[in-house]
């Protein structure tokens, strides 16, 4: 898993309260887990733990022990340490660089998230790169939400429900993220396309 960028800060002080220290720990989780792209449930589902309990910790009702935060951040691939040391994001910035954009894909496909470092975004827009026979999978996608997209280059197989349509440059899809859908690269070259989802739930 590639990890999204968090800038660097200090560990915490001593003589911090432990309502300090909790606090401190749910919006570090809480920015950590929006830097990812992913909602409570689904980083519960990753992680085992609770989603209550996530909730809980983000809203600093809980204060995880060691352990409890160790296994959560073994669902992100995060050590303690550069749990402890990114910089809490205060405000987002404006521009962001073809270098900023943080890939959250893997192998044939390439997912690069727009904001990564924005705790509070409601969008989630991705640069996306679909190498001939990507797929999201044999099992269909479902989330809360909203999506559209728009095909750059290359030809792209959508299928949403009991409907399937071969896009290409120009063409474009919306629809409500809990319909199942899938993508798939049929053709021969790369497909480049631009999506956007809200709130960020995929």
């Amino acid at each position: 898993m590639v990890e999204p960028h968090l800038p660097h800060t200090d560990l915490p002080q001593m003589g911090e309260t432990e309502e300090d220290v909790g606090a401190d720990i749910g919006e570090r989780l809480r920015q950590v887990r929006l830097a990812y792209g992913l909602s409570q449930r689904a980083l519960a589902k990753k992680t085992g733990v609770a989603n209550a309990t996530i909730s809980q910790i983000e809203s600093g009702q809980s204060n995880p022990s060691v352990g409890a935060l160790k296994r959560i951040l073994d669902g992100v691939d995060m050590d303690l340490a550069r749990f402890f040391s990114f910089e809490l994001s205060a405000e987002g910035r404006y521009f962001y660089k073809s270098s900023d954009l943080k890939e959250i894909g893997r192998g044939k496909l390439s997912f690069r998230l727009v904001g990564a470092d924005r705790p509070e975004k409601s969008i989630q827009m991705l640069h996306e790169r679909l190498m001939p026979g990507a797929d999201t999978g044999r099992v269909a996608l479902s989330h809360k939400g909203e999506e559209c997209g728009i095909v750059l280059s290359g030809s792209l197989e959508v299928t949403v429900g009991d409907e399937r349509q071969i896009l290409r440059p120009g063409d474009a899809w919306y629809f409500e993220s809990a319909l199942p859908h899938r993508f798939r690269n049929t053709g021969a070259e790369p497909c480049v396309c631009i999506s956007a989802c809200s709130p960020p739930t995929f």
